[in-house]
């Protein structure tokens, strides 16, 4: 007898261990399979500092986080977000909604690539620019977010954004590299439900990078 509960609390002893050992280990897996999932998904490789999930709050945190273009554009930087950090409603979650209390997104630089073939990263590799939403569109996207996830998006209650600076490298031509200043710090807004509430942190965007976007973008530098 005294020798089976000598192995019962060995075993015990065991399993607490390989348990603290899992909790303590558990941030590494997620940033792990997060950075997985990007380069799965897009192609592109990621980078993350760190990656926390709280197991008592509900707080999710990512930084240093850094996404890299695809060979055809050098595997050169495309995305530097030093922070982003949610609080979400966990009640909501338990409903399949998601409800963020809070969420703070930093962006310290955006590069905007042209290869040696002319072509541009945001257009290649299909990321959408700002628009103006047609009648029903705010609706249809929330739509098309529900059918891709199965979640409820209910809104963010305080959005706290960071823009720092937007890059344009050419790698066929690299006196047409420039550098532009956004630098929006702690830009806070409240209860952001659609995209068409972001209207007004894009128009700022916008009319800090000056000509920046529009040469770029608009067709100046030829780009396609």
């Amino acid at each position: 007898m005294k020798r089976i509960l000598k192995w019962f609390f060995v075993l015990v002893l065991l399993l607490v261990v390989l348990a603290v050992g899992l909790l303590l280990s558990l941030d590494t897996i997620l940033r792990v399979v997060a950075e997985n999932r990007i380069r799965a998904q897009t192609g592109m490789d990621a980078e993350i500092g760190k990656f926390h999930l709280g197991l008592i709050e509900p707080v999710i945190t990512i930084t240093d986080f850094k996404i890299y273009n695809p060979p055809a554009f050098g595997g050169t930087p495309f995305l530097n977000i030093p922070e982003i950090h949610v609080e979400y409603d966990r009640d909501a979650l338990v409903k399949n909604k998601i409800h963020l209390t809070l969420m703070r997104f930093n962006l310290g630089e955006l590069d905007i690539v042209r290869n040696e073939a002319g072509q541009t990263n945001l257009f290649a590799l299909g990321v959408a620019l700002p628009t103006k939403s047609p009648a029903g569109g705010n609706s249809q996207q929330l739509k098309e977010f529900k059918q891709r996830t199965g979640l409820d998006f209910q809104g963010i209650d305080a959005l706290n954004v960071s823009v720092g600076t937007a890059r344009f490298i050419d790698l066929k031509n690299p006196s047409n590299n420039r550098t532009q200043k956004i630098g929006i710090d702690n830009l806070v807004m409240k209860n952001v439900k659609t995209p068409a509430d972001l209207a007004g942190l894009a128009v700022l965007v916008a009319l800090r990078g000056g000509d920046f976007f529009t040469t770029v973008l608009g067709g100046n530098m030829n780009l396609k």
